[in-house]
């Protein structure tokens, strides 16, 4: 059984050489990068098997998709530009596409670093994702974030973790914000979903407690907090500019 690795990036040099190497092994490497000015293609280029520029970035599950409809091998394995997998879990995916039969997709734990600290709480561990499919039996949904894969089929379960330098500094979490917050209002605003200040307020808090509280925050240290109130300011700023989108659009209107 062979295995296509595909991987979507935009001027990721700081991570994009250990993702790839840490897939060296697979049958094939596809990249499609979104328009990288960093030095990200250059190392795509020396390490993986195809590469594909693309002229414009339709959103991260249609990106994926690109790279899935590119890719030859009888299993997929999805990585972000910030992952990479360890031997041990080499180890297991190579034993997961040996293996006859079902399931058609496996799902892995992810173990993600926030600031230079692994999380154990915080809603960031185990953290399940479905990385690895057999071509043809899954595709990721077309939604601009928060993608996620739709499998035609079972799903099993891996050990092993797949890690993820998720957020290394305040600077690239803060960057994130807005560019989720903003692109998620969009999204709800698309739909007809309306909010208020109070709404912002509301859904932020709870986004602390939940963080913080139910979820543990406490136990991953000054990490757990600074990730509850990022995660606080990430849900108040996506119900505020919602709000201010029904604004403008209200204003704007003969």
């Amino acid at each position: 059984m062979s295995l296509s690795a595909i991987i979507i990036c935009c001027n990721n040099k700081s991570t994009i050489r250990r993702c790839l190497e840490s897939v060296s092994w697979a049958d094939e490497i596809v990249v499609v990068d979104s328009g990288s000015t960093d030095g990200t293609l250059e190392i795509a280029r020396e390490l993986a098997t195809h590469v594909h520029v693309t002229g414009d970035f339709p959103g991260l599950g249609p990106q994926k998709n690109r790279a899935l409809d590119r890719a030859t091998g009888d299993w997929v394995l999805s990585l972000d530009s910030d992952e990479w997998v360890t031997p041990a879990l080499r180890a297991e995916l190579e034993a997961a596409i040996a293996s006859p039969g079902d399931p058609a997709a496996f799902r892995m734990p992810r173990r993600s670093s926030f600031c230079g600290r692994f999380m154990r709480h915080s809603g960031w561990w185990p953290d399940y994702v479905t990385r690895l499919w057999r071509r043809g039996q899954a595709r990721f949904s077309e939604d601009h974030v928060h993608d996620r894969v739709i499998v035609d089929g079972g799903i099993g379960r891996l050990r092993e973790p797949l890690m993820h330098e998720a957020v290394p500094d305040l600077h690239v979490m803060l960057t994130k914000i807005n560019y989720y917050s903003t692109t998620s209002a969009e999204m709800f605003h698309r739909s007809g979903r309306r909010a208020s200040l109070l709404a912002a307020l509301v859904h932020g808090g709870w986004a602390f407690f939940r963080t913080y509280i139910l979820r543990l925050g406490f136990l991953d240290g000054r990490e757990g907090f600074m990730l509850a109130v990022i995660n606080a300011e990430n849900s108040y700023y996506r119900y505020a500019k919602l709000m201010l989108l029904a604004d403008r659009e209200k204003h704007t209107k003969p």
